[in-house]
């Protein structure tokens, strides 16, 4: 038995339902020894997976507002589902069927990147120049704290934002030119490994489903056999805190649920762990006929509690830094359904790649800098045969399109798939292609707010200084060298919560670092000079 700071089975309360707080109640099962009946989730919303989602019918169209890529290095996200059991195949795990499948399923775009004409780019060649690598292998080694709050673009010189590897590397990601260079520098090093793959993303790691059926779903599901509380439609609005200047102890939790608000004691032997900060909070769905609704008085949720709970200790963050700059933090995705095969058929002789098989297109010299990918089929659990799901995004759906003669934020689902078959050289089978088509577009305000420009102490540590049953979970917590926007970036937030307030001997799994391999180190420099 694992030693833990708990006198007697303590309870935790885990506010936020995404996979972060799914994590840490699964590892205070499994390393903590916690009964499942003592973990409670609060969740504001009706449903689980926070922005891991995705949900819908044929008859009514899939949405998913985002979409996630594995690799072999998000250690403490295979730990996690190495534990839990597949809803499909009795004796394996989730990640069992995540292995499984790519073991069959290859992921080697051949066409990444594509031009204003329709043509398909060779991007072996990343279109450096001398000093554009002088600048990359620079940023590679210089101090992270001598960045500061630079921005990508106060780095690197107009040029490199027009080469084949920004493209590439800024579709992959959502990187902006304004966003982070203190990110920029951590995605590096982080995904290092990749250099040698950028233009093939062979090195991706696909889920055999979308992430809500096969990581949400069965983890769920395992939480539920455990005994495992989940209150939906509860919205955690404050915590009190004991008044004692050295350490931070939650001894309330106030929330609303059905219109009546509540409170919740919290022994000193419990625990509280927090989803501070919400990437898809107040995101907007449109129609195939109507456009999405910008939210009136955008945030609220995670965000108001953050700025809350912000203002009762200094090193709580600053959410204000990523919740008030939604210019810089805004794009749109879509969802297409289709009750046929027709665009997936013209994809096909276009790429040269079966749908599963590529990875994202992008269309470079569209002004919505749109990018779209063709997921092995089904992409849904009740995915009837015949339907096909795609999904796209444009990283600037405030500039009016090439075709249609509107912001992207402005339009329909049938005016995006307007735009995005015009851009392709398809528009003689528009009309075929709308015939089938139920095209869902998402407004996402907060989707890359964790990449904005920072300062340390903008996020809080996992365990603030002084916490005794308290911590802070996903994507604006701040760990050194791991990088945001990755589903492994939440799990090892709760891995780590649990592992330091439990006072566990463990330690998640070491971060990947691939520039200590001189072979990793030396393939990338080979390939910057492709």
């Amino acid at each position: 038995m694992l030693a833990s700071s708990l006198p007697i089975p303590g309870h935790a309360y885990l506010v936020g339902g995404g996979i972060a707080s799914l994590a840490a109640a699964a590892f205070l099962i499994r390393d903590g020894q916690l009964p499942g009946a003592h973990i409670h989730i609060l969740e504001a919303s009706d449903m689980l997976g926070g922005s891991l989602d995705g949900a819908g019918r044929a008859d009514q169209g899939y949405v998913l507002r985002g979409g996630r890529m594995l690799n072999f290095t998000y250690r403490c996200t295979y730990d996690l589902l190495a534990s839990i059991p597949s809803l499909e195949h009795a004796g394996r795990s989730v990640h069992d069927d995540i292995i499984a499948f790519n073991q069959q399923i290859k992921t080697h775009a051949l066409a990444r990147v594509v031009d204003r004409n329709g043509h398909v780019v060779d991007v072996t060649d990343l279109g450096f120049t001398e000093p554009d690598r002088l600048d990359l292998v620079e940023l590679l080694v210089v101090p992270e704290a001598t960045l500061g709050t630079k921005r990508v673009d106060e780095w690197f010189k107009p040029r490199f934002f027009e080469t084949n590897f920004w493209f590439m590397w800024a579709t992959m990601f959502a990187f902006q030119p304004w966003h982070s260079l203190v990110e920029f520098k951590r995605y590096l090093l982080r995904f290092l490994h990749e250099f040698p793959r950028i233009d093939t993303l062979a090195g991706v790691d696909r889920t055999p489903y979308n992430q809500f059926d096969s990581i949400v779903l069965p983890l769920t599901a395992w939480l539920q056999a455990q005994g495992v509380e989940f209150r939906l439609g509860s919205l955690v609005t404050d915590l009190d805190f004991a008044p004692h200047a050295a350490t931070k102890t939650v001894e309330r939790l106030h929330h609303t649920r059905d219109g009546a608000s509540q409170t919740q004691v919290v022994q000193p032997h419990d625990l509280v762990l927090v989803t501070n900060g919400s990437m898809t909070a107040s995101s907007a769905l449109g129609t195939m006929t109507t456009a999405p609704v910008r939210p009136a008085t955008p945030g609220g949720g995670a965000w108001a509690l953050w700025e809350t709970v912000a203002k009762k200790y200094s090193d709580f963050g600053r959410p204000c830094v990523f919740d008030a700059r939604l210019g810089e933090s805004t794009w749109e995705s879509f969802t297409v359904t289709s009750h046929g095969t027709l665009f997936f058929d013209l994809m096909e002789q276009f790429s040269g790649n079966k749908a599963g098989t590529g990875a994202l297109v992008t269309l470079k010299d569209s002004s919505w800098l749109l990018s779209i990918v063709l997921a092995y089929q089904p992409h849904f659990l009740n995915q009837p045969a015949g339907v096909t799901v795609f999904w796209g995004y444009g990283l600037f759906p405030d500039r009016v399109g090439d075709y249609v003669p509107k912001q992207m934020s402005d339009c329909s689902g049938a005016e995006i798939l307007t735009e995005l078959l015009s851009q392709l050289n398809m528009a003689e089978h528009l009309p075929a292609v709308l015939a089938e088509a139920n095209c869902i577009p998402a407004l996402l305000p907060y989707i890359t707010s964790q990449f904005l420009t920072r300062a340390p102490g903008d996020r809080p540590q996992v365990v603030p200084a002084g916490s005794t049953n308290c911590a802070f979970l996903g994507q604006f917590t701040e760990m050194p060298d791991d990088v945001v926007f990755t589903v492994e970036y939440s799990v090892r937030s709760a891995q780590l919560a649990v592992y330091q307030l439990l006072k566990l001997d463990k330690e998640p799994p070491a971060l990947y670092k691939g520039q200590h391999d001189f072979k990793v180190l030396y393939n990338a420099l080979k390939t910057m000079h492709r």
